[in-house]
This record gives structure tokens, C-alpha cells and sequence, in this order.
């Protein structure tokens, strides 16, 4: 058992720490945004930072950073860490047992994760978007950070982020 954070922003990593310490457990994420486990308004921006002031946020005793390509077996599952810099420097996808990408916030259905927070990047996106999204295979089924279900079939034909790139390139 692990906990994995696809990136470092707050709405996915505030309970780490108690999950993983709790139950002994180590967490992972990418070195680029393991400082935010610690920090998280390093990754805020300046307004929603401002709210955090005299709470205190610390990493769990076990963190692991993940590389891109670096892959975990958990619960009998094979999990594939694909970095994917856009939304924050460090944002990781996963493809699970070559059935099922986990997104985080880089892909939604019919849309992407914002970049204009701090370490996020939309030429990292872009490039993102172009070389680990596009040649994934049709047949995934994608688990977004937040809202519906999609696959990468749906996202190719209709997400009009991945449509602009595919009419670029």
C-alpha cells in the first residue's frame, strides 16, 4: 500500500500526511514538487497562499520521489509514472496495467489543468499534451483529478485542446 499525489497542489496532497503516517504507508511524488508536501503555498497562488498563513504542513516520514518511466506494483497492479510538466513542474500521470490512465489534473474530460499557477508552465503543457497524451493508445480509460471519466479516444476527438495540437502538428 502507498499513497501517490499526481501533483502538489493542496486539494491532493492536505491528507497525506495523516494517511501515510498512519498507517505506515510511504507516499510518493515527483521530487519537482515534493517541497509542496511541506510548503504548500509555494504552488498557490499569492491569494489562496494568504489563507494558509499560521497553519503548519509537514511531509510524511516516508516520501519517495518517483521519475518519469519509474514503475510501482501495488495491490496487484502495475502502475507506470509518466511526468508530465504543465499544471505544476512536477505533475505525474499514471498508466495502470496498460488498461487505464490516472491524469491527475493534466487531462479532464473536454478540457486540461490550468498553468497559471507558480511552477505550472503552458509551453510545458503543450509539450506534455503533444508527447505523453497524444501517443497514448485509444483504448485508456482516463481517471481525471476532479470530474467525469473519459478515454483518450473521446479527449483526441473531442477535447479542443488536444484538436488544436493534432491541427499544428
Amino acid at each position: 500500500m502507498a499513497v501517490i499525489a499526481t501533483h502538489g497542489h493542496l486539494d491532493h496532497t492536505f491528507s497525506i500526511t495523516p494517511i501515510a503516517d498512519g498507517y505506515s504507508i510511504p507516499a510518493y511524488i515527483h521530487s519537482a514538487d515534493r517541497l509542496a508536501l511541506s510548503h504548500p503555498e509555494r504552488v498557490l497562488s499569492p491569494e489562496f497562499a494568504a489563507t494558509l498563513e499560521g497553519m503548519e504542513f509537514i511531509e510524511p516520514k516516508d516520501v519517495r520521489e518517483l521519475r518519469n518511466g519509474e514503475l510501482l506494483e501495488l495491490v496487484g497492479l502495475n502502475f507506470k509514472a509518466i511526468h508530465a510538466p504543465g499544471h505544476t513542474a512536477g505533475s505525474l500521470m499514471f498508466e495502470v496495467s496498460d488498461e487505464l490512465l490516472i491524469s491527475g489534473d493534466v487531462l479532464f474530460a473536454g478540457s486540461i489543468g490550468r498553468t497559471d499557477q507558480p511552477t505550472g508552465s503552458s509551453k510545458d503543457m503543450e509539450q506534455t499534451l503533444r508527447k505523453k497524451i497524444l501517443p497514448l493508445g485509444d483504448h485508456l480509460r482516463v481517471l481525471p483529478g476532479h470530474g467525469p471519466e473519459t478515454t483518450i479516444a473521446r479527449e483526441r476527438k473531442n477535447n479542443p485542446f488536444l484538436k488544436e495540437l493534432k491541427g499544428r502538428y
